[in-house]
């Protein structure tokens, strides 16, 4: 992982506030995630999380209230997993190399600092479509991860 400086942080900081814009369409009822994938400076697939179908979000229930083999606690198809699958839909020929942005707002609808990389779902997905790098906002700046690092990290995450 590294933490961006520069020309290539004041880009990366635009990228985050248009992941932002993005996330406020989130229709899940625990949290606002928003994601783009961008490659040569172009937005190629977009995504916030809410439910799948016409499904209504269960998100506010709580964890226990799952079966233990249920490894996310969700209902809502991921920010990640629907930015992957529009751009598998409209430019399915530029995922190879590109960078994957991740944005969570808080409760009042700001940009909140990101954690650990922690989603094995997310992770494997971006592997498999061969996305090149993961970039999350973190209190320290904007830090990107190679995405076999990502994907690393989420499985060790306790």
């Amino acid at each position: 992982m590294r933490y961006l400086s520069g020309d290539e942080e004041k880009w990366a900081a635009k990228s985050i506030l248009r992941t932002a814009e993005v996330a406020y369409d989130a229709t899940c009822r625990r949290s606002k995630c928003g994601s783009i994938i961008v490659r040569d400076g172009k937005i190629i697939g977009m995504g916030a999380n809410s439910p799948a179908g016409d499904e209504l979000c269960r998100c506010k229930a709580k964890k226990t209230d799952y079966n233990i083999k249920v490894t996310d606690k969700t209902c809502c198809v991921h920010a990640e997993q629907r930015a992957i699958m529009d751009a598998l839909a409209r430019n399915p020929e530029k995922l190879i190399g590109s960078r994957l942005y991740f944005i969570r707002l808080d409760e009042e609808g700001n940009i909140s600092f990101a954690g650990k990389p922690y989603c094995t779902i997310c992770s494997k997905m971006a592997l498999d479509v061969g996305i090149k790098e993961f970039v999350l906002y973190h209190k320290e700046g904007i830090c990107v991860y190679e995405t076999q690092e990502y994907n690393d990290l989420s499985y060790s995450y306790e």
